[in-house]
């Protein structure tokens, strides 16, 4: 086996879960190799590296050796090497510990949780106390 296709291998290695998933990143642009998108049906050879940009960063793959057969975890590193730089797991480590929530919009409403992180983060003296206004504006027949 000299060559085998992008999207097969992707999904035999565990880089995706599934070959249609693996598919449709080629499709949008999201799989390169030498800096060039490619297709699913494009072949590929032992010592290609490979590029694939699952935001927020982007994932660089050494290929070791070919399969088109599905695998158990254990055995991936003998088919692929993963030489991602370190300042992309930086930018990961970044965006764990921002806190932020990216949601995309129209997903649907904020989970209980998630109304609660962004009361607290918007106004932490006011998250859970309601609204106790201590305010005495007297009897209004008092001004007459």
């Amino acid at each position: 086996m000299n060559e085998v296709r992008i999207d097969k291998w992707m999904w035999a290695t565990r880089i995706f879960k599934t070959r249609t998933i693996a598919a449709e990143a080629c499709k949008k642009g999201r799989i390169m190799i030498n800096g060039v998108t490619i297709k699913p049906s494009r072949m590929i050879k032992v010592g290609e590296v490979i590029q694939v940009r699952k935001p927020p960063i982007t994932y660089s793959f050494k290929v070791l050796d070919l399969t088109e057969h599905r695998m158990g975890a254990k055995l991936v590193p003998g088919f692929l090497e993963n030489v991602t730089t370190p300042d992309q797991y930086e930018i990961l480590e970044m965006n764990r510990i921002s806190g932020f929530v990216d949601r995309a919009r129209g997903l649907g409403r904020p989970t209980k949780k998630d109304r609660r992180e962004l009361e607290q983060f918007t106004d932490p003296g006011m998250a859970g106390d309601g609204f106790d206004f201590d305010f005495d504006f007297g009897d209004p027949d008092e001004d007459e």
